[in-house]
């Protein structure tokens, strides 16, 4: 997908499947305010916003290329841990592109699993914890996820652990997007941050 037109046919592609524009967002790895002018250029022009399209697929067809990611992305919680005289309990991957690098995580550090799923009805809060893994309540936690484009994401995850009584004390991405080094008081790393600079 180099060109901008092969980004307007798959953005219009996940709509037609039903995906929302936050779902689209996700897939593509852009921000929902690019996909709503990639599905209305033709109607309203203009210029696009101004984003990075981020795109890890020589990463995420091995998995031993993701082990190498989340072995980088461990070191890191670590090095965090250290920093701050700090512990924690439990890794959370965000739906979907954030569990292999949690699951890969949580492995290597011994720490519980706890699989997000944010719910793309609402910016704030109201998403699920699968039942399936552990459960954030009481637990100090490291959210993990692949690219952080505007942020809201990780602040639904952040309010939705302190809704259910568990501690944020970290998160960790592969690719920051934004200027952030912390969101709603919690700090915030990266393996890569690409943004614009013009």
């Amino acid at each position: 997908m180099k060109r901008l037109d092969d980004l307007v046919k798959k953005a219009l592609e996940y709509k037609e499947k039903g995906f929302n524009e936050k779902e689209i967002g996700d897939e593509l790895h852009l921000s929902v305010n690019t996909v709503t002018w990639l599905l209305t250029r033709g109607m309203k022009g203009g210029e696009p916003p101004r984003d990075v399209k981020i795109g890890w697929r020589s990463v995420g067809v091995y998995g031993s290329r993701l082990g190498f990611v989340s072995a980088a992305m461990s070191d890191i919680i670590l090095e965090e841990m250290e920093k701050s005289e700090g512990d924690f309990d439990s890794v959370a991957g965000i739906a979907i592109n954030g569990i292999p690098y949690a699951t890969i995580i949580s492995e290597d550090l011994e720490r519980e699993l706890i699989v997000y799923r944010p719910s793309q009805e609402r910016e704030r809060g109201g998403g699920a914890f699968s039942s399936n893994y552990a459960d954030p309540s009481g637990k100090k936690v490291v959210i993990v996820d692949d690219v952080l484009s505007s942020g809201d994401t990780v602040r639904c995850t952040i309010d939705d652990i302190q809704d259910a009584g568990g501690t944020p004390v970290l998160s960790v991405v592969f690719v920051n997007k934004t200027a952030n080094d912390e969101i709603l008081g919690v700090p915030l790393r990266a393996l890569v941050r690409a943004r614009t600079i013009a």
